[in-house]
């Protein structure tokens, strides 16, 4: 929005032109979600808190020590999506196809979620949305997406896999690249999801992705860097930047009120839709694998849990205490900060490995 009125406007006042560097837009989209989460976080909690009315929102395959959270209101996740989606609509460039792309992957895992973390208040139980149910809405949302990204991009890069570490390569997918942008999709988002099981443990990396992600899509969205780089040039992806940007500053905004103990859950509506954004960033950007790298704090949390029922159902034993990994850590007597803040430095670490491979080809 500011930027179709302030643009056009630079030629005839240098101020304006501010609008047109995508850093500038980025800052600013970045400061207006976080105040707009500072602004709006007590005036949400206490909404979600008058709508909890003793709905019981733990689940029960968690440590008996969360049973102490009982009463903290979930959906929180409604605070981060306004605050990205206000900040989004004002800062970035509209008229730019690979916005609303991502909008629509985050608005429709977003309205999933919402409806799941919905009725776990209103139904007054944890079970929420049928599994069947979000999955179907899920592939729906992913698959569009797709479809709408491949009608859009050049036929050299709509259904091509690039590989991290080799420089010109472009593996040809063909129409495998459309379930292939299902799996990434509706995988991440499901990854972010199981992470989401403790206090502040899933928004920080998510944070820490976007970053990377937004530095990335600069990069590739930039014809000069991206030659420098040896990357593959995607044209239009760099305004992506403007919408991490977002996500950072929403997710700091609610790393406030989310930070031990917390005062509110994130619930499906924010780690659907925030798991999402990054599996539709990474397609985009041409970065599939490099997500699964620098999101692999989420990868070994859904590994984890594979690993657990596939044991199980074959030999009837266990590997790990509990599942997600987080939980097994709970059952090894791990302090919940100590989990935290442990699997934050290990989200750091992937994420430096992984921007490493923006120059290592």
């Amino acid at each position: 929005m500011l930027y179709a009125l302030f643009a056009p406007l630079a030629d005839e006042y240098q101020v304006f032109n501010l609008f047109r560097y995508l850093t500038f837009r980025t800052g600013g989209a970045m400061m207006t979600a976080l105040v707009i989460s500072f602004l709006l976080g007590p005036t949400v909690i206490n909404w979600l808190k008058k709508q909890q009315r003793g709905a019981s929102n733990i689940r029960e395959d968690v440590p008996e020590q969360h049973l102490a959270k009982a009463g903290t209101p979930t959906m929180g996740g409604f605070l981060i999506l306004i605050a990205l989606m206000f900040s989004t609509l004002l800062w970035m460039d509209l008229q730019n196809a690979f916005v609303w792309i991502v909008l629509l992957v985050t608005a429709g895992f977003g309205m999933i979620g919402f409806v799941d973390d919905f009725l776990k208040l209103t139904k007054r139980n944890s079970k929420g949305l049928p599994g069947k149910l979000k999955l179907i809405g899920q592939i729906a949302f992913s698959l569009t997406a797709a479809v709408w990204y491949t009608q859009i991009t050049p036929d050299a890069l709509s259904s091509s896999l690039a590989l991290p570490f080799l420089k010109d390569v472009l593996l040809n997918l063909g129409w495998f690249f459309l379930p292939f942008t299902v799996f990434v999709i509706v995988g991440a988002s499901n990854a972010v999801n199981l992470t989401d099981g403790l206090d502040g443990l899933a928004i920080v990396p998510v944070m820490i992705a976007a970053g990377c992600f937004g530095f990335i899509s600069y990069l590739v969205g930039n014809a000069i860097y991206s030659d420098y780089l040896q990357l593959h040039f995607v044209q239009g992806s760099g305004e992506l930047a403007v919408f991490c940007g977002a996500i950072v500053g929403a997710a700091l905004g609610f790393l406030w009120f989310n930070a031990p103990p917390a005062m509110v859950f994130m619930g499906d509506t924010g780690s659907l839709s925030l798991g999402g954004a990054l599996g539709a960033i990474s397609i985009v950007t041409k970065h599939e694998i490099v997500l699964a790298i620098i999101g692999g704090l989420f990868v070994l949390e859904t590994v984890s849990v594979i690993v657990q029922v596939a044991s199980f159902k074959l030999t009837g034993k266990r590997v790990f205490a509990m599942a997600p990994l987080h939980h097994h850590f709970e059952k090894k007597g791990w302090a919940e900060p100590t989990i935290v803040i442990r699997f934050w430095i290990i989200a750091m670490i992937l994420a430096m490995i992984g921007l490493s491979t923006l120059k290592l080809r």
